[in-house]
């Protein structure tokens, strides 16, 4: 070792002497490094020396003339030597190792030169098995050999001093070829000067070749604006819709109509329910929420049913009123304070002039029906002609007798036959 610092110091000295002042600095360059540790002999290994390949990797940057920074990566595979006082388990089979160190390289030339001998000197670290830590500090000497392209091959040994308990001093030899990871700059071409180029309107389209000579352009359209097809202020490459009219604000497409209802989502009221322009593009409203719109329902603010028009039902009007036409065993009369009820029903009749009205009379078993067929429809006659009496014209009133055939009630017993006595009234609408 002492042998290869006295003569990388006597080259130093010699070459010193020769120096030039148009030293430039290293570019920054990548190197492959292929190398060898030398352990020496421990009562954990035996007694016998450790040595051991390594390879890697360096980062080289010159920082002036004289100095670089270097940076190694070296991977391995032995058994790291460790004292025998340490309380480290002894590898039984080679064991992965890696170590990283940072240096400073002082050149004795500048990198003009073919061979230029330098020292190091720097501290590192050592990871064995990826758990162990052990710090060193490198310091050696090397040379550095000039190739081509800005390549250099590096030839050094150094000794790694111990730093930290678990470090093992011992010696590194190596050898690395790098390159530089940017290459030389070429010489600039000098051409002739280019010819004067018109562009009148500064598009970057010259005049010869600009269809608007005039018009701000682009390239792409031989100097001419971006098109706006559908003239909708909207050029093609923003215009979602190029063809068709729109507004800035919907990407040159038209105004949405969600529900398709013909009126547009800015003006419709309820735009995703289809509707009528003239509600705002809303449905027919239904006021009294009887499932008759207002324009079909003649009676838009009072409940009522389909069949009447959106009108009341006035069934139940007349079932309630019914429920006093019972008769006599063969009687066809009934008395006026029963027959007063009727003008309910006039009133209703009057209020909806779109409804008929079927009256039915009805009998008993009593008798054959040669006579309870009559005597029903005399018991209907008795509603009906009350009913004209009262205004209302006979063409809406249908009188019908069904004798016995639709009893409400048994006719076994006197409280069933009177039941069945009676004349039924059914809305018709």
């Amino acid at each position: 070792m002492k042998k290869i610092i006295y003569i990388v110091l006597a080259l130093a000295f010699s070459a010193q002497v020769n120096a030039q002042d148009t030293a430039t600095v290293k570019p920054a360059s990548i190197a492959l490094r292929l190398g060898m540790y030398d352990f020496k002999k421990t009562n954990k290994t035996d007694g016998l020396a450790t040595t051991a390949v390594n390879y890697g990797f360096q980062y080289i940057q010159g920082w002036n003339k004289k100095l670089d920074f270097v940076a190694n990566l070296e991977l391995s595979s032995f058994k790291y030597p460790y004292y025998t006082s340490l309380k480290v388990p002894k590898a039984l089979t080679a064991k992965d190792y890696v170590s990283l160190d940072f240096n400073l390289n002082y050149k004795f030339l500048t990198d003009e030169h073919p061979i230029v001998p330098y020292v190091t000197a720097g501290i590192g670290v050592g990871i064995d098995r990826l758990i162990y830590y052990s710090a060193y500090a490198p310091v050696g000497a090397g040379l550095q050999i000039k190739a081509n392209y800005g390549s250099y091959i590096f030839i050094q040994a150094t000794h790694n001093a111990e730093t930290s308990y678990l470090t093992k001093k011992h010696n590194s030899y190596s050898i690395s070829y790098s390159l530089p990871l940017k290459g030389k700059d070429r010489k600039p071409v000098l051409l002739p000067p280019a010819p004067i180029i018109v562009d009148g309107d500064n598009d970057g389209v010259v005049d010869g070749l600009d269809k608007c000579p005039n018009q701000v352009g682009t390239a792409k359209y031989n100097g001419c604006p971006i098109p706006d097809t559908d003239s909708d202020g909207v050029n093609d490459e923003q215009d979602k819709c190029p063809s068709q009219a729109g507004t800035v604000k919907y990407n040159g497409c038209p105004i949405p109509d969600t529900d398709k209802d013909g009126v547009n989502d800015e003006q419709d009221k309820c735009p995703t329910v289809s509707g009528l322009t003239r509600y705002g593009g809303c449905p027919i409203p239904d006021t009294d929420k009887d499932g008759v719109n207002d324009e079909e329902d003649r009676c838009p603010t009072e409940a009522g049913i389909a069949a009447n028009k959106g009108c009341e039902d006035i069934q139940p009007l007349l079932n309630e009123i019914a429920k006093d036409f019972k008769f006599q065993t063969g009687k066809v009369s009934l008395n006026s304070k029963t027959l007063i009820k009727l003008d309910a029903v006039v009133a209703a009749l009057n209020k909806y002039p779109n409804i008929n009205l079927e009256i039915v009379g009805n009998t008993d078993n009593t008798g054959s029906k040669r006579i309870n067929q009559p005597l029903s429809e005399k018991r209907a006659k008795v509603v009906s002609t009350y009913l004209v009496k009262k205004g209302i014209p006979a063409e809406r009133l249908n009188n019908i007798g069904v004798a016995d055939t639709n009893p409400v009630d048994t006719n076994k017993t006197s409280k069933g036959r009177a039941s069945n006595r009676r004349t039924d009234m059914n809305a018709k609408y």
